[in-house]
């Protein structure tokens, strides 16, 4: 199978969002706040992470390579700005506000792109060389894996008081 195409992204992107949405809204506001252990993110953290890194990491860095002709791509620190937001003190309506408003204008940007955006590219100064197409299919990647981590912060809390249906 080849590269997914811009449509068959937003697509993906926008089930992802939806299933964000629906696990954090169906979550007592106790447990949207609880961490698994620590050094764990809270869900309310993920979904700070995931707005964090739509603005950075997805879909400013698209915007930036549409922008500019091979620009710099810099880094920045996922875990030192989860922290600085304080997200876990936060309600999770807010949070999902701004997910869910910022989830929408990147999708309206990436089903806009054309087949000669997706090439166009720059250097990012801990991983190389990276193209627009490069960065959509990291973003849903990306997506999954923190949607994974919603899932499995509510598998954490439920296990102790599974009683013996822990057993199967």
């Amino acid at each position: 199978m080849g590269p997914l195409t811009p449509e068959e992204v937003a697509g993906l992107l926008r089930s992802s969002a939806t299933a964000i949405e629906t696990e954090l809204e169906a979550m007592p506001r106790e447990l949207a706040g609880w961490r698994p252990a620590e050094g764990e993110w809270c869900a309310l953290e993920v979904v700070g992470h995931l707005i964090e890194a739509e603005r950075r990491g997805f879909a400013g860095r698209v915007r930036l390579l549409l922008e500019a002709d091979e620009p710099r791509l810099e880094t920045w620190d996922p875990p030192g700005v989860t922290a600085a937001r304080l997200d876990c003190e936060k309600e999770p309506a807010q949070l999902l506000d701004e997910f869910m408003e910022l989830r929408q204008s990147s999708l309206e940007l990436v089903s806009g792109l054309g087949p000669e955006d997706l090439t166009r590219a720059g250097e990012h100064v801990e991983v190389g060389r990276l193209a627009v197409g490069d960065v959509l299919h990291e973003w849903v990647y990306h997506d999954r894996n923190h949607l994974r981590q919603l899932l499995a912060n509510v598998q954490a809390r439920v296990w102790p008081v599974m009683g013996n249906a822990r057993r199967f």
